[in-house]
C-alpha cells in the first residue's frame, strides 16, 4: 500500500511549517508537517464539522478520532474549557504536532495518544465522539471507529462524522441508522454532510 497520512511512522522527510487560522472566533497558531492529513490549512471538511458540532447536554469528556495536528479537538477544547477533549490518532507525527499545538495554544484540557481506533479507559464517561475518518484507509478502518465510538459512547452520547457524500456518506448514514438509535443529517455543503447518532 502507498503511503499516507494513516501510517503509523509517516517516511517523508519532515518539513514543518506555522500558520495561523481562526476557529469558532478563536484564533490559532498551528505547526504541521508532511506526512499529516491537510497539512497546509483546516480542510472543509474538519472546518464544517467544527461549526456544525453542538455539545450534547449530558456530562462526559468528548473523543477526536483521528485528531491529525488537531485542528478539531484543540478547537472544540478552548470553545469548551470545561471539557476534557481526549484526542487519538494512528500517525506517530501527526500526535507530536497535537502535543505542540495545544501547547503553542494554551490549551491544557487535551489528552493526546496515539491510537488505530477509539479508546478511551473504560469507565469513562464519553459525551461525544468526533471524527473525520481517514477514508483513504479504507471502508473496515472507518466502520471500525463507528463501532468503536457506539461501545465508548454513554447512553445520550452523540457520534458526529463528517464524510463526502461521493466518499460514502450515504453509506455512513445508512450503517449509522441501523447501530445506533437514530442518526441524521445535521449539515450539507459542497458536497460534505455532516451526520449525527445518538446512542
Amino acid at each position: 500500500m502507498t503511503e499516507h497520512y494513516y501510517s503509523r511512522k509517516p517516511q517523508t522527510e519532515s518539513r514543518p511549517r506555522q500558520w495561523r487560522c481562526t476557529l469558532l472566533g478563536h484564533s490559532f497558531l498551528f505547526e504541521t508537517d508532511s506526512g499529516v492529513f491537510s497539512k497546509s490549512e483546516v480542510d472543509f471538511g474538519s472546518r464544517l464539522l467544527i461549526e456544525t458540532f453542538q455539545m450534547p447536554d449530558i456530562e462526559g469528556v468528548v473523543l477526536d478520532v483521528g485528531c491529525g495536528y488537531g485542528p478539531i479537538g484543540l478547537a472544540v477544547a478552548k470553545e469548551y474549557p470545561d471539557r476534557t477533549v481526549v484526542m487519538m490518532d494512528i500517525n506517530e507525527r501527526a500526535v507530536q504536532l497535537a502535543r505542540k499545538n495545544a501547547e503553542l495554544n494554551g490549551i491544557q484540557n487535551v489528552r493526546i495518544f496515539e491510537s488505530d481506533g477509539v479508546y478511551v479507559d473504560e469507565g469513562v464517561n464519553v459525551a461525544a465522539v468526533l471524527t473525520n475518518p481517514p477514508i483513504r484507509a479504507g471502508k473496515e478502518t472507518v466502520f471500525k471507529i463507528y463501532d468503536g465510538a457506539f461501545h465508548y459512547l454513554s447512553d445520550g452520547g452523540e457520534l458526529w462524522v463528517v464524510i463526502q457524500k461521493k466518499q460514502g456518506a450515504p453509506s455512513t448514514l445508512k450503517y449509522l441508522e441501523e447501530k445506533f438509535r437514530f442518526a441524521e443529517i445535521m449539515e450539507r455543503k459542497k458536497g460534505y454532510w455532516i451526520i449525527k447518532a445518538v446512542k
